[in-house]
């Protein structure tokens, strides 16, 4: 099978949510700010990626990001980052647990074709190699 970069194939969660541990995953350029900013001046776009580990404070969060308005973001990180809710939702028993680690990367970029075959395999591996996690919660900027 061909995949196109132009589709993202559909792939349902059909488990139990009260047994499952959650990750996210954001394209709103989310990184703690003790981390490196991504690279607003690359015109290109920035195709590196941030771990932000299970227990990060989120008002340790910040965005970089200068292809969206993230005032909002900028109040309440959850916008785009709901890791609290995350929290919350584990606590009710809505979901069995919050991963150990998530990530946030700047989804603009022109280089498509590297995002496609480099990027994306390595934030997948990233969330595959230690995190836990059943399955994840994709957020844009």
């Amino acid at each position: 099978m061909t995949l196109s970069r132009k589709c993202v194939p559909f792939t349902p969660f059909d488990g139990d949510l009260a047994r499952a541990t959650v990750a996210i995953v954001s394209a709103g350029g989310v990184h703690l700010k003790e981390q490196e900013p991504f690279n607003i001046a690359d015109e290109l776009g920035d195709l590196t990626y941030r771990v932000v580990p299970a227990d990060a404070d989120t008002q340790d969060l910040m965005v970089t990001h200068h292809h969206y308005d993230h005032t909002d973001a900028d109040s309440d990180i959850n916008v785009v980052f709901p890791l609290d809710v995350l929290r919350d939702l584990a606590e009710e028993g809505f979901i069995r647990s919050v991963a150990k680690k998530h990530v946030g990367y700047m989804g603009y970029t022109m280089q498509l074709k590297a995002m496609y075959e480099g990027t994306a395999p390595q934030i997948a591996n990233e969330i595959d190699r230690g995190s836990g996690a059943d399955l994840v919660l994709l957020t844009g900027g």
